[in-house]
């Protein structure tokens, strides 16, 4: 009686989840401080807040293009805390000494979604090495998580949905509006969020993985 009863109140971490189930989630959203960071003496200050912290959740955004053949180096670093974010206009300030500093400390861990693509993309703008990260992508693989984009992952561990009706907008805007600073803020904050709560189940086992689904196929037989 004690097991099933454990059972039924660990948390059941689903495998993947559909298009469709997404839709009708309630939205999700930063609530913290979004601070937009567009001169490199503002980035020094932000990066010495930063470098108090433990752990911070860390995205990329980059102006589409919808151009063969033409691309952009990428525009906007989003760094935040539980209560604060930061948006680093790179397109505007470039690649500060405070920034490089910041990416390559090994006493922050910076937690993302596919951040060696971003690390990638950012060293189209300057050198650095990674200090202390964690991507998610791989991360989530221990809870046998298939599906990969942080919206997906996000839904099946919270039960919410992240809007990305901003992703392809110009991130190179002489001003960025509210709902890109809170798409971009949401983003990172997002990242932050779902290691803490996988940490939090890791670390006391209470949950339960939904069983693989395994796919059948009748084979019509001759004469059938």
């Amino acid at each position: 009686m004690r097991q099933r009863r454990i059972w039924r109140m660990s948390r059941l971490i689903k495998r993947t989840i559909s298009k469709a189930e997404i839709r009708v989630l309630p939205i999700v959203a930063f609530g913290g401080r979004i601070i937009t960071i567009q001169t490199v003496a503002d980035a020094e200050k932000a990066v010495e807040f930063l470098l108090t912290q433990k752990m911070v959740g860390v995205d990329t955004e980059t102006r589409p293009s919808f151009v063969s053949g033409k691309s952009y180096k990428v525009s906007l670093l989003q760094v935040s805390t539980d209560e604060v974010c930061f948006l680093f206009r790179l397109n505007y300030i470039g690649f500060p000494v405070s920034i490089q500093r910041f990416l390559e400390d090994v006493n922050v861990m910076k937690i993302g979604l596919s951040l060696k693509d971003d690390f990638g993309a950012l060293h189209k703008r300057s050198d650095f090495k990674p200090g202390e990260f964690i991507d998610l992508q791989d991360y989530v693989r221990k809870f046998c998580i298939e599906d990969l984009s942080l919206q997906k992952i996000y839904a099946i561990l919270f039960g919410q949905r992240i809007s990305k009706n901003q992703r392809l907008s110009n991130w190179e805007a002489e001003v960025l509006n509210d709902k890109q600073k809170l798409y971009a803020a949401t983003d990172a904050w997002a990242c932050l969020m779902i290691y803490r709560y996988m940490e939090h189940l890791w670390r006391t086992g209470n949950y339960h993985i939904e069983e693989k689904k395994i796919e059948t196929t009748v084979k019509e037989e001759h004469g059938m």
